[in-house]
């Protein structure tokens, strides 16, 4: 499986929604303009937008790499200002990529059982 999926949760800090609007709107036209691997890049809301839940899809470690790349340190740091963040990425990444998620987060699930 080179395909790989990330799940990240966002508990927003008081007033820091807006912000996180912006911030992911940005990663938003990044994604559409700049990715080449990002197959699914969709964020929900919970009915009082007070948390949040982003569902990602890259065909394979080099597509998510690139993503990271692309959005830089610094807009990840201001994303991960907005609120408190947990999250795993699904997947059987390179090795290459495996050493860059070091011991998380996000937290790396192999694959065991697929259909």
């Amino acid at each position: 499986m080179s395909e790989l999926i990330g799940i990240v949760r966002f508990k927003f800090h008081p007033g820091m929604v807006d912000e996180y609007k912006r911030l992911v709107a940005h990663a938003m036209d990044v994604v559409r303009t700049r990715d080449t691997g990002t197959l699914q890049y969709d964020v929900f809301f919970n009915a009082d937008e007070t948390e949040s839940i982003g569902i990602e899809r890259f065909r394979d470690s080099e597509s998510l790499i690139q993503h990271s790349q692309n959005l830089g340190d610094e807009f990840m740091a201001a994303v991960l200002a907005t609120g408190e963040v947990t999250g795993e990425l699904l997947g059987d990444p390179t090795p290459e990529l495996a050493a860059m998620l070091g011991a998380g987060p996000p937290f790396l699930f192999r694959p065991y059982l697929r259909m």
